[in-house]
């Protein structure tokens, strides 16, 4: 159940300002919408979903991969106010621009992600990672960008999971099947 925090945060970042004109009017539907180039903005339910298993807080330093529209980082960075710093990656150049335009918090930025480069490693560590498209496996890249503690949300092999470092270990929970756009790489290493 999302959060009220997570709810409010999702209203001040209005959906309707990361979609293209021709979707826009449909901002309240509660389904994924094309944003172009094969890629999506979730459902808000799913959003609010992820959002609340991340576990966000006041001055995180947060990974938004795949970060599309920019919607999820511009409520990352709603909830984490302007004492956090949230990186969002995209490797689509114009999507990354478009998102660039919409998102209007200065401690939000937007990257354009390497090929063969999975997250920002050089920005690393990071309290918390989420992940809107759907890996094969474990990203054990992603997990070697969290500090100590640190918690990703990531979708793989058609299930949402958690992931919470423990004393420098990873330990995954299931929350349920999802449905997400794939991970775009050109090089991806599983966890063993």
């Amino acid at each position: 159940m999302p959060t009220a925090e997570v709810r409010r945060a999702m209203r001040v970042q209005e959906r309707r300002r990361f979609l293209p004109t021709e979707v826009a009017d449909d901002h309240r539907h509660d389904a994924p919408l094309p944003i172009g180039f094969g890629q999506t903005n979730s459902q808000p339910s799913t959003v609010a979903d992820m959002m609340t298993l991340l576990e966000p807080f006041p001055g995180m330093r947060v990974l938004d991969v795949g970060s599309g529209s920019g919607w999820t980082a511009a409520i990352l960075g709603e909830l984490g106010g302007p004492e956090s710093a949230v990186f969002a990656v995209e490797l689509v150049p114009e999507l990354v621009e478009r998102s660039r335009a919409a998102i209007t918090q200065p401690w939000v930025r937007v990257h354009r992600a390497r090929p063969g480069v999975l997250g920002l490693p050089e920005f690393a560590p990071f309290d918390r990672i989420l992940v809107s498209a759907m890996a094969d496996a474990l990203p054990s890249e992603l997990v070697d960008q969290l500090g100590a503690d640190g918690l990703m949300v990531a979708p793989w092999r058609d299930v949402m999971h958690r992931v919470r470092l423990t004393r420098g270990e990873p330990e995954v929970t299931d929350h349920g099947g999802y449905r997400f756009v794939p991970l775009l790489h050109t090089r991806f290493r599983p966890a063993q």
